[in-house]
């Protein structure tokens, strides 16, 4: 039986790579109050040392300032780890696209493997630990098949703007699978769909955090081509709640979490105005190349494996991120918003 979101989780010691991040922060979160102890591993290149601080001091939890693509890094997390959680890496456009060598150097192909992947299922081999990849619905590219199956093999560009990600997360994937067939390595891998909430940054890029402060700042809302392609947007509670209970099983196979409420960016915008009361019109940019067309998942194995299912709806969890960008002080005007 998968533990409930109201039950402790079935370990002693987690570490999260990437855990200063938007998701990896609320994973530390989470896992605390399931009484796991917790090391944050993140070098802060895009994750945020304010996304941690009110769990400074809290016992249990211990932050490390390495990179994972660091061998040494390995050093600074003596463990022994049940759990490893493996969310490092820049995964907004405003990243990837700034930050293209970046992204693929955290999963750069060196001998037989990714540095970063490889030396953190290293870890996850030194002390029998289980870990569980985040990869990305990116990896159906501009996808031919709706929804979106874990057996699609996607349909994406090695070669555009978007594959530094796309392609480095697939090759991650790869890797993973290949050691848990080769070494008996107890790896997972979990395809994330337009998480949101909280602790999103708001220059990164994603419409979400965007059209948000764009309306609190009356400015007009950018949307990108005719604002028709969908996404389907999975509050964050709701996320971490899926990841937690893939890393709980024995799971190999990529399983996806995400939201059933697929609606147009479009849409997006105009429910981000109506519930911020803002005055902000609507104005449309060119769409970015490889933009996919549609996204949606299937997350049939999500439900009938492990009983998970978002239960978030897209009002409350607008709600809490627009009150969360409403609380910040500091300018709110954004760049374009380029995907979700």
């Amino acid at each position: 039986m998968m533990p409930s979101s109201a039950e402790p989780w079935p370990w002693r010691r987690a570490v999260v790579a990437g855990g200063a991040g938007f998701l990896g922060s609320h994973l530390c979160e989470r896992l605390l109050k399931g009484g796991v102890e917790v090391d944050c591993a993140d070098n802060l290149v895009t994750g945020s040392a304010e996304n941690i601080a009110h769990l400074i001091g809290i016992p249990g939890f211990r932050f490390v300032n390495c990179d994972v693509v660091d061998a040494s890094c390995a050093r600074q997390l003596p463990g022994p780890y049940d759990l490893v959680l493996h969310f490092a890496c820049p995964a907004s456009p405003a990243d990837y696209l700034s930050l293209p060598l970046e992204t693929l150097e955290t999963l750069e192909t060196l001998d037989a493997g990714s540095l970063g992947t490889r030396n953190l299922l290293s870890l996850a081999a030194r002390d029998g630990a289980r870990l569980l990849l985040a990869s990305t619905s990116e990896v159906y590219g501009d996808p031919l098949v709706h929804p979106q199956r874990e057996d699609y093999w996607g349909n994406v560009n090695p070669v555009g703007p978007r594959s530094v990600y796309d392609e480095s997360k697939r090759f991650s994937e790869a890797l993973v699978t290949a050691h848990a067939a080769a070494e008996g390595t107890n790896a997972g891998i979990v395809r994330l769909f337009n998480t949101y909430g909280p602790r999103m940054r708001a220059h990164d890029g994603r419409a979400v955090p965007t059209f948000i402060c764009q309306a609190l700042a009356g400015e007009p809302l950018t949307v990108s081509g005719d604002g028709g392609q969908t996404r389907s947007l999975c509050y964050v509670d709701d996320t971490v709640e899926g990841v937690l209970r893939v890393a709980a099983s024995r799971s190999v196979r990529p399983v996806n979490i995400g939201g059933s409420d697929e609606t147009t960016v479009l849409e997006i915008a105009r429910r981000v105005v109506k519930l911020t009361d803002s005055a902000s019109r609507v104005e449309y940019m060119d769409r970015p190349a490889d933009d996919p067309a549609r996204r949606r998942p299937d997350t049939t194995l999500a439900r009938e494996l492990f009983g998970w299912e978002p239960r978030v709806s897209w009002e409350d969890g607008l709600e809490q991120t627009i009150a969360y960008f409403a609380s910040r002080t500091g300018p709110t005007a954004e760049p374009p918003a380029r995907d979700l």
